[in-house]
């Protein structure tokens, strides 16, 4: 009797993984398909439909709200560091761009040299990103280890998502940006294999058992 209520209760937990597994698959295929669209404007798309949205913007950088995002490698695995810069919009709120990667000596804001701001109007255009959800704090306001868009100080509003930058006018050869986002299925497969297997290992066990009884009487 144990035997069956320990398998049973393997079999549904397997069930139970593979079903986030198939979930996971159908957001992982809806996000896909927001990232094949054309590029709109970000202030033309509602919020819940933005995040992984490729978007627009125009509007004026403010380099001296931008800060330093720590701990960011290029695709080579070169260290680093990410720019986050606010871009002033038309209507009077902003989006924070993620202008990418600099080397680990650019960590004074604003950023100076290659690496600054331009200055006039600029259009980016890139990838609406959910912020992080915590957001541990720095103990220098101008670098944080997580994209915070709760940031207190600012003089306009944020969007509830930043951007991800792909391309921008004017361009710049520094930051470098940052490769867009892939998306893989999490363990749910392997945690299933293993309730399975447990299951299995379970029922085999307790037929072996009885098999030994049998031959000893």
């Amino acid at each position: 009797m144990i035997t069956v209520i320990v398998a049973a209760t393997c079999v549904r937990l397997g069930l139970w993984q593979l079903d986030r597994l198939h979930g996971r698959r159908e957001v992982n295929e809806m996000l896909e398909e927001r990232g094949q669209q054309p590029a709109v404007p970000v202030t033309t798309v509602g919020a819940d439909a933005l995040p992984y949205r490729h978007v627009s913007a125009t509007g004026t950088y403010d380099p001296a709200h931008e800060w330093i995002l720590a701990g960011r490698t290029t695709a080579e695995g070169d260290p680093g560091n990410h720019v986050l810069t606010p871009l002033e919009l038309d209507n009077g709120t902003a989006v924070v761009v993620d202008r990418g990667w600099v080397p680990l000596d650019v960590t004074g804001v604003p950023v100076t040299g290659t690496a600054a701001a331009p200055g006039g109007r600029v259009t980016v255009t890139g990838v609406a990103m959910p912020p992080d959800e915590t957001a541990p704090a720095s103990p220098a306001p101008s670098i944080a280890a997580r994209v915070d868009l709760a940031r207190a100080g600012l003089p306009y509003r944020l969007l509830s998502v930043y951007v991800l930058l792909r391309t921008q006018t004017p361009s710049q050869q520094l930051p470098i940006p940052a490769p867009p986002p892939t998306f893989d299925e999490g363990p749910h497969l392997s945690y299933a294999i293993q309730w399975f297997s447990f299951a299995t290992i379970a029922v085999v066990g307790c037929g072996a058992l009885l098999v030994r009884d049998r031959r000893r009487e």
